[in-house]
């Protein structure tokens, strides 16, 4: 079982007070997982304000870090510590481009970084991001056309591609990455993501859901990969789940319930997730509890926690539970 940790990148209002964390914040916390053996850090991907956000902090726009540039400063001041997104939106980035920034980092990186693709959790923002263009764009037309243009440009000499939202002629897209094939994850916990990922990820990142539907959503996954004529083995299952960690669960819920992410789950609530399952269902607790749970998710076929999130009120916080969590339970899960 892998574990990786989520900066903070675009997670400002969203999750974290404002302000929260700047650029010495999140190259120090690179460096701090790499010390206490994280697997990876990943930075999530946000524009502008969200709705919701805009209305708990009116007259504060949170700061928002494109995630690339800082998984950048961090892969040149660590060594081994792997970088990802989670995630990059990719309907609002341009495939070509997007390829040559990926592989360009995993040159710089010798072959360290992961990137994770999605639709983009708030519509309203894809809007303000592509105006009227955005507005008669389907995103996930966007999403199947982008992951396509990806596996063209990652994987073949000369490319070309014609789609109703993209298009590239004869695009010679090299050096090519490190690693082959290129790490795409693809994020979403929905049937449409379960497709893509069988069809195109090396990994799968969905947000949490409960238990139960994760086991038949990985197993869904598993089937649809093999008929495609793929290894299903060959796909990392990589859900992400928030953590908060204290002596006992109930001091672990209180501060949970209590913590800027729950505002965030509220404004999610339409992707269909229940919340009465977000302390149970996230590894939540005593270090006790927290390892029953990922003992949980390991039978069902999670390969790694990836890009935790940890809610706090103050980078100081954040970096205290990302130690305790590495300490006393990241280090006793069994091998």
């Amino acid at each position: 079982m892998k574990f990786s940790v989520c900066l903070s990148t675009g997670f400002e209002g969203v999750m974290y007070p404002i302000p929260f964390a700047g650029p010495e914040d999140f190259i120090a916390q690179g460096q701090l997982c790499e010390r206490l053996g994280y697997d990876s850090v990943w930075g999530n991907d946000h524009i502008t304000t969200q709705d919701y956000v805009r209305d708990l902090f009116p007259g504060k726009p949170p700061n928002f870090y494109e995630p690339l540039v800082v998984l950048a400063a961090i892969g040149a001041s660590t060594t081994k510590l792997k970088l990802g997104t989670a995630l990059a939106v990719l309907p609002m980035r341009d495939p070509v481009y997007l390829a040559k920034q990926a592989i360009t980092l995993d040159q710089m990186t010798n072959g360290r970084f992961i990137m994770a693709v999605g639709l983009g959790a708030y519509r309203e923002e894809f809007l303000a991001w592509g105006g009227s263009r955005a507005a008669k764009a389907r995103r996930g037309d966007m999403m199947d056309e982008g992951l396509q243009s990806l596996q063209l440009l990652f994987n073949e000499g000369k490319c070309s591609y014609e789609g109703k939202y993209y298009t590239f002629k004869d695009v010679e897209m090299f050096p090519k990455s490190k690693a082959q094939p290129f790490p795409l994850y693809i994020g979403g916990h929905n049937l449409e993501a379960v497709e893509r990922a069988a069809r195109y990820g090396q990994g799968w990142l969905p947000g949490w859901r409960p238990l139960a539907e994760m086991e038949q959503r990985i197993a869904d996954l598993k089937a649809r990969a093999t008929a495609l004529g793929r290894n299903p083995s060959e796909i990392e299952i990589a859900p992400q789940f928030s953590v908060t960690v204290d002596k006992t669960l109930e001091a672990a819920e209180k501060r949970y319930m209590e913590s800027g992410l729950v505002a965030h789950r509220v404004s999610l609530a339409y992707t269909g997730r229940d919340l009465s399952h977000q302390v149970v269902a996230n590894l939540v607790g005593s270090p006790d509890v927290i390892l029953e749970k990922i003992d949980k998710l390991k039978k069902i076929g999670v390969d790694h926690c990836s890009a935790l999130m940890f809610p706090a009120n103050s980078v100081g916080e954040m970096n205290e539970q990302i130690e305790w969590f590495a300490s006393d339970v990241m280090t006793k899960v069994p091998t």
